[in-house]
């Protein structure tokens, strides 16, 4: 896919690290994710720390500068390094606009364009969010196996967890949004600030307002008040891969320039129309979907390929429709 920033190739590696892992007991699972979790934040503090380290060199130059003396080698570095990132972190105009021009050219052009972005992102991308992925990945497979994304918790326990999910995730979502952008309006200002950088809340707040998020469905589902709603995300969800790959085929066509051309010409909400429209198409093809056939599209390729032989798709007629999850 071209679509930048697809996870598939990231999620891909990981699930070989994980398949090992598939038999061990649920609680085990919740630890080692929540290792992977503290590694990853460990890691991230050695790398703030660097930059903090950086920042005092700049200032001891400044300091130095205004004192009237002259700077030595180390102290001329110390400013040169700490300059350039700063203007890296400014935005660009013309990186900008040939970007643009890049996104709303033809297929061609934007499959080369892509082709150094996305090697150097699966990297950087592997080296630092490896622990990251891995950890919600452990602790999604240790909740799976507790029964809590089948329904078999409890409607106290779903009432408690989302309660505690979201009673302290939107907080320290604030407190990490408010320390981001004091990070992009005064990046100098933000590390001698923070001695300890706002996204190390990141993977704490995801997990609780994942958990929160999950436990608000399963109260509605468990409650019956929308069935509609709840058959329409299960079709979605049996056809996840498809989605999935909808998505970015449906976006790609909508933005860039090979299809109708829209990139970079909405405002911030208006994109979220175009989420909500691909939603609810999602939502509807689905479930018409899945009274026909027994997989989505790409489920029934990957399959295929899976058992090296053409899998039955099309669901047997039995005076009404067999269930598709059949």
């Amino acid at each position: 896919m071209l679509w930048f920033g697809d996870i598939l190739f990231y999620y891909g590696l990981c699930g070989m690290l994980l398949y090992p892992f598939r038999k061990t007991s649920p609680k085990w699972l919740l630890v080692i994710g929540i290792t992977c979790m503290a590694i990853g934040t460990f890691k991230e503090m050695l790398g703030y720390n660097e930059l903090r380290e950086k920042r005092a060199a700049y200032n001891e130059a400044i300091v130095t500068e205004k004192a009237k003396k002259k700077l030595n080698a180390k102290q001329q570095e110390a400013k040169t390094v700490w300059l350039e990132m700063e203007i890296n972190r400014k935005p660009n105009q013309e990186r900008s606009q040939k970007n643009i021009e890049k996104m709303r050219s033809g297929y061609a052009t934007i499959f080369t364009y892509f082709i150094p972005r996305n090697s150097d992102n699966e990297i950087f991308g592997m080296y630092h969010g490896m622990w990251d992925m891995l950890s919600m990945m452990f602790i999604g497979m240790g909740l799976f196996g507790l029964g809590f994304f089948s329904n078999k918790a409890t409607t106290g326990t779903y009432v408690m967890s989302l309660l505690v999910g979201y009673g302290m995730g939107i907080p320290l979502g604030f407190i990490y949004f408010n320390g981001w952008l004091e990070n992009t309006q005064n990046f100098g200002h933000f590390v001698d600030s923070y001695r300890l950088h706002p996204g190390f809340l990141y993977d704490i707040r995801r997990l609780l307002l994942a958990i929160g998020h999950a436990s608000i469905i399963m109260l509605v589902f468990r409650s019956q008040i929308v069935p509609w709603l709840m058959k329409g995300l299960a079709s979605v969800g049996q056809m996840a891969f498809t989605n999935y790959l909808m998505q970015s085929i449906i976006c790609t066509l909508f933005f860039y320039g090979y299809g109708l051309g829209y990139y970079n010409k909405f405002r911030l909400h208006q994109v979220y129309y175009v989420v909500a429209s691909v939603w609810v198409f999602q939502l509807i093809f689905s479930s018409i979907w899945l009274r026909y056939f027994r997989f989505g599209p790409f489920e029934w390729i990957w399959r295929s390929l899976t058992y090296w032989k053409k899998q039955p798709m099309k669901l047997k007629k039995t005076g009404v429709f067999v269930s598709a999850i059949s």
